[in-house]
């Protein structure tokens, strides 16, 4: 009998031994613990520290300090400013994203690589620049803004100026985020009810929107999420006028150039939490449109 046993069909490989034919994994980077070991340090670098830095100089303050530093009248102004003007720029970028993206998807135009790599110029261009950019068109003196303050509309150094900024810097996240599942999105579908007599309107209200809803949901929170916290391209067209024009990052700028720390970071850990809590949501919508779509999660 030979002295090589032979293993049963169906018989479990020992660990130590590799299936026939097959190579061992060689994993490119090195094991699970020591990875882990880097991220988490190179996190708590990057993200925890500094932030753990930041409610620690919060901590400073009495709570009644806190209440004062984050309640003033011109903080509060700057809230109303920061989030309504956020809130309205992603409910325009929600309608006229979706818009260009379903031109550049369904569409064939000549020009049509350039402007969808102009969709991505915000994200390119320094946002300083941005804001000059808009300045010059929509100032009084401006290319734009020159036709338009004689009839009573002024757009630069006004809340309005805010939201077109905010719109500039948020539109390609709805853009990009909702394109690719316009791309994939089945036209049998859309060929089938246009066959048993659906209108455009009825084809896109029950067999495309509810396709795209998760991902239109993730640009827009997405878009609401960056602008508020936009600071360059804000602060030339803004105005920065107390109560008027002045946004919550502007707020924070003033106060650490007046040496307080203390009430700047009392109004940037309200930031945060809004932030982070945005953040939760952006990643619930995300795992819903996974969850939609049969990805793994």
């Amino acid at each position: 009998m030979s002295s090589l046993t032979s293993t049963a069909p169906g018989a479990a490989v020992p660990p130590h031994q590799p299936a026939a034919g097959k190579r061992p994994v060689r994993r490119v980077l090195p094991g699970f613990h020591l990875t882990l070991g880097y991220t988490v340090l190179y996190l708590s670098l990057i993200v925890l520290i500094p932030i753990s830095a930041l409610f620690f100089k919060t901590f400073s303050l009495t709570w009644e300090q806190f209440w004062l530093a984050v309640t003033s009248p011109r903080v509060l102004a700057s809230y109303r400013l920061t989030f309504g003007a956020s809130l309205l720029a992603a409910l325009v970028n929600l309608v006229f994203g979706l818009l260009v993206a379903w031109v550049l998807v369904r569409y064939s135009f000549p020009g049509k690589k350039l402007v969808d790599a102009l969709v991505d110029l915000p994200f390119a261009l320094p946002t300083a620049v941005a804001g000059i950019s808009l300045t010059a068109l929509l100032a009084g003196n401006g290319w734009i803004g020159q036709y338009l303050e004689p009839m009573g509309i002024k757009l630069a150094f006004t809340p309005a100026g805010v939201v077109i900024a905010l719109i500039f810097i948020g539109l390609p996240f709805v853009v990009r985020t909702v394109q690719p599942l316009l791309e994939d999105a089945e036209k049998e579908l859309e060929e089938a009810a246009t066959s048993l007599g659906a209108t455009r309107l009825q084809i896109f209200i029950r067999v495309i929107l509810p396709h795209i809803a998760p991902a239109l949901l993730t640009g827009f929170a997405m878009a609401f999420a960056r602008a508020i916290g936009e600071y360059g391209s804000v602060i030339f067209i803004a105005g920065n006028m107390p109560m008027i024009s002045e946004i919550t990052p502007l707020i924070i700028i003033g106060k650490l150039e007046q040496y307080d720390y203390a009430g700047a970071t009392a109004v940037a850990v309200v930031m945060l939490v809004i932030s982070f809590a945005l953040l939760l949501v952006i990643n619930a919508l995300q795992a819903w449109q996974r969850r939609l779509s049969g990805a793994p999660a």
